[in-house]
């Protein structure tokens, strides 16, 4: 009997080479096909609701795949989080009609990110955040945040090497909260996402905080459509795919 099912996917990025399956190289796709194939007994192939690069994590990612078994989705977490040996575990595994595709079925997506803003640094939880000694302004952060809102075209913040037919995304969330007196989080919801485009975002947002750029220069790097004219990449540490939605 055919299946296809959807993986909830929750997984600590540190040591991979991201989700994507690459020849000798450590990856979730890679590991995942291996112990699925091996609980079904045949090739199993992985449809992601997108890539996550080397080093960033996932709460809620999704996937997507067809078998030939009559296991249930239940009996199928188990065995692959029984067997699993690294960091990565089913949250979900769920039954879903034949039409379903984890990236085609998508309508938006949720990441968060988050900085460890105090002098000292962490010693546990350090692959988690990203380090920020220097006090950071909420408030001009957050009026950054409200120009990142809406459809326009992203370009500033993609990264070279992923060329698209269109760089206009739809953003339906940016802001910036304050976890605790040392914490701080970037929230986004965006219908899709460029290539290190929360990376290159939070970078330029942590130079506006900093005083670096002023909302009106925020402004202007996002109508630049000029990668160069944007911050630096934040590292990969303090970014999750916190959710993956869909109709």
């Amino acid at each position: 009997m055919i299946q296809t099912f959807k993986l909830i996917i929750e997984y600590d990025g540190t040591g991979f080479s991201g989700w994507q399956r690459q020849p000798e190289k450590l990856t979730i796709q890679g590991e995942l096909e291996k112990v699925l194939s091996r609980i079904l007994n045949q090739p199993v192939t992985l449809a992601g609701s997108g890539r996550t690069d080397a080093g960033v994590h996932a709460l809620g990612q999704v996937a997507s795949f067809c078998a030939d078994t009559s296991l249930a989705p239940q009996a199928l977490k188990k065995g692959v989080n029984r067997l699993m040996k690294h960091p990565i575990a089913l949250q979900r595994c769920d039954r879903v009609p034949h039409t379903f595709h984890a990236q085609y079925s998508a309508i938006s997506k949720e990441y968060n990110y988050y900085i460890l803003n105090r002098e000292t640094p962490c010693a546990v939880g350090r692959n988690y955040v990203w380090h920020v000694h220097r006090p950071l302004d909420l408030d001009v952060m957050n009026q950054c945040c409200a120009l990142i809102c809406g459809s326009q075209d992203f370009k500033s913040f993609e990264n070279a090497g992923s060329p698209r037919r269109s760089t206009v995304r739809t953003v339906f969330l940016a802001r910036m909260d304050r976890l605790d007196p040392d914490r701080r989080v970037f929230r986004i919801c965006a219908s899709g996402f460029l290539k290190n485009m929360v990376r290159n975002m939070v970078g330029t947002l942590v130079d506006a905080g900093l005083g670096k750029v002023n909302p009106s220069g925020f402004q202007h790097i996002l109508w630049a459509k000029n990668r160069s004219r944007a911050g630096a990449t934040a590292p990969a540490r303090g970014l999750f795919l916190k959710q993956v939605n869909y109709e």
